[in-house]
């Protein structure tokens, strides 16, 4: 259980071996984490957001994660009409020198490039501006009332809470308590 027990702190840079003495949570170990590679994320992001621009896309999110040994960047593009393969494939060929230009990541990983999808994750203000109104999917490090995973209606949020409305009910959700958010999609 994560409240009582530590771990050892192993910040893992884009080197991934970079480790120290303090005693800290998984949560803590995460979100430290997170915020290293949330600066690739942004440093890739205002790279590659004119270009993108350009073509006639939007940039919906960019992800930096490691999956098993290997590094993947997960650019993800939208616009009115939706995405194809071609429009992936397009974006793909005009950014990949750009990237490899920069060097911003010093790591092998693979570029994948996609459409957000239906059930798309919320990570920015922006995004959970759009999804106001919107049934989300919200995963926690810590449960709240014995429950991990919460779905319900975005009401509103801040910079330290979101609100949502499950059964009629105002939940509030500390947002260094979340994991991670995403759209919630009824498949009929």
């Amino acid at each position: 259980m994560e409240t009582s027990s530590t771990l050892l702190n192993v910040i893992r840079k884009t080197n991934f071996k970079y480790i120290t003495r303090d005693r800290v949570t998984f949560t803590e170990m995460f979100l430290k984490r997170r915020s290293i590679l949330s600066k690739i994320e942004e440093k890739v992001e205002e790279l590659i957001t004119k270009t993108v621009n350009e073509l006639g896309y939007e940039i919906y999110d960019v992800m930096y994660v490691k999956e098993g040994k290997d590094n993947y960047l997960r650019i993800f593009i939208d616009n009115n009409s939706g995405i194809s393969l071609d429009d992936c494939e397009k974006v793909n060929n005009a950014i990949t020198d750009m990237l490899d230009e920069a060097d911003i990541i010093k790591d092998q990983y693979f570029l994948e490039i996609s459409s957000p999808g239906v059930e798309r994750h919320i990570r920015k203000d922006q995004q959970l501006e759009a999804h106001i109104g919107k049934d989300i999917n919200i995963k926690l490090f810590k449960a709240i009332d014995k429950q991990k995973e919460l779905t319900g209606t975005l009401q509103k949020f801040d910079k330290e809470q979101i609100t949502l409305l499950i059964d009629n009910q105002e939940i509030i959700i500390e947002r260094n308590n979340i994991s991670s958010m995403k759209r919630a999609f009824k498949w009929e």
